[in-house]
């Protein structure tokens, strides 16, 4: 088993893909074959995974998002501004984990696919995800 964090950088409110940075530190893991975990150490960023092409698609997924949590009117929780309900609605949607197979020391991912973190803060820190890999 191999376990270790990612610190990213604070990113922009949107979905970002990070997949090269998974894969940079699997490299250093050593191991070839096994499955891949990913948590995120948050309540209002998610992680996904979809296609890692065409940039439209995370500006419609941040559009989407946007149209269906954003500026409720009856939102209690505001403790850190307007966007907090909203984040965590998001985080909770989307998830905070992602499993992938890896192979041949790479995510054994579709070609269009890519893993994606879905910053849902107008103005988020650094994020934290736990990587972990079980296999040989």
């Amino acid at each position: 088993m191999y376990q270790k964090s990612i610190h990213l950088k604070p990113y922009t409110r949107g979905f970002h893909l990070i997949t090269d940075q998974v894969e940079a530190l699997l490299s250093s893991s050593g191991l070839q074959n096994g499955i891949v975990h990913l948590f995120i150490k948050h309540t209002s960023a998610s992680l996904t995974i979809n296609e890692n092409i065409d940039p439209s698609v995370r500006s419609d997924m941040e559009e989407f998002f946007r149209d269906t949590c954003d500026d409720k009117g009856y939102f209690v929780h505001t403790y850190e501004g307007r966007d907090d309900m909203p984040a965590h609605l998001k985080a909770s949607l989307l998830g905070s984990s992602v499993t992938i197979p890896l192979t041949k020391g790479r995510l054994n991912l579709g070609i269009w696919q890519g893993i994606y973190l879905g910053e849902h803060r107008d103005r988020a820190g650094g994020r934290e995800i736990v990587v972990t890999v079980i296999g040989s």
